[in-house]
């Protein structure tokens, strides 16, 4: 036993004692180290003025001027402020509506329209953004759309949607709430069916009634994990879903005020300048204030409710 407290033994003697379990955690390690760790490297490409004919180890080294440049003008507060903008309305609007659906569903109690409506809420999350970018210009087009003409029926001008870069972040909302709450409806419906059903009973017998059972049992039950949701998402805050923007917006300069995020910014930077190296600092910025909020946001929840935090 003395043996194994000493650093180099005991991590040899723990190695040989738990091998078969390494074992079986071996090939998610491999996996963590050749997509998430060995990726990391490219992060070199925003301190280089890099070319594929040098290669990684063979660019000039520029020190920040990537970054110089990046700073230079107004764009990284405006595609900055769209990110954390957009995905805060995304997490307020799309946890909130998840909850919401969660308990609802929770209080059905035909079995057959349960799992038919479980279904139902669920069906949007596989639907393809690319099918859902088609579905959104059918409704939001100038002249023809279904919105357009339903304002029309009811006596008001159409609007030209793709003209108006306001209105943007609040019909990507909805479009992101209507595809994602059904399928996080389903985590929080798990964690309302392990409460156990001695809290409702007890509530019945002083007289609770089912709204009043939702808000002093069922929701503050809810709130380990409703804090653990805000966490991540957090974590993703400057994190803008590329999928989604680019094949709703497209390369519409017009919305770009509102909707253009850091990740469409990157990518047109590569795409239209071929600066690799410009597109990495950009990317390395959104990492670093990610990383930031991540821990952050931890240490708040630390002082609040220290049995909610991440780390």
């Amino acid at each position: 036993m003395r043996r194994t407290k000493r650093g180099g033994h005991g991590f040899v003697y723990e190695i040989r004692k738990n091998r078969y379990l390494y074992l079986l955690a071996l090939p998610g390690l491999l996996f963590l180290l050749l997509f998430a760790y060995m990726p990391m490297l490219g992060h070199l490409l925003a301190f280089q003025r890099y070319r594929l004919a040098d290669g990684l180890f063979g660019s000039e080294w520029i020190g920040f001027q990537n970054f110089e440049f990046f700073f230079q003008g107004n764009d990284w507060l405006r595609v900055t402020w769209n990110t954390v903008f957009l995905n805060g309305l995304f997490l307020v609007f799309g946890l909130g509506t998840a909850v919401v659906l969660a308990i609802l569903l929770n209080e059905v109690t035909g079995k057959w329209f349960k799992k038919t409506a479980q279904s139902f809420v669920f069906l949007p999350y596989f639907i393809s953004w690319l099918v859902v970018s088609m579905m959104v210009q059918t409704m939001f087009s100038s002249t023809e759309g279904m919105m357009n003409q339903a304002l029309t029926a009811l006596g008001f001008e159409g609007v030209d949607w793709y003209l108006s870069p306001g209105v943007w972040p609040y019909i990507l909302t909805f479009v992101y709430v209507w595809k994602v709450a059904g399928y996080n409806s389903i985590i929080f419906l798990a964690s309302i069916t392990s409460i156990s059903s001695e809290y409702y009973e007890c509530a019945k017998m002083e007289g609770a009634s089912r709204f009043q059972q939702i808000m002093y049992i069922t929701l503050p039950l809810l709130r380990p994990i409703i804090i653990i949701m805000t966490l991540l998402g957090i974590g993703r805050i400057f994190y803008g879903d590329f999928g989604m923007i680019y094949a709703i917006i497209g390369d519409v300069g017009v919305l770009f005020p509102t909707t253009d995020v850091i990740d469409t910014y990157a990518y047109r930077a590569l795409r239209q300048m071929g600066n690799f190296s410009m597109s990495s600092a950009i990317i390395l910025y959104q990492s670093l204030m990610g990383l930031i909020a991540v821990v952050f946001f931890n240490w708040l929840t630390r002082k609040v409710d220290p049995d909610s935090r991440l780390f």
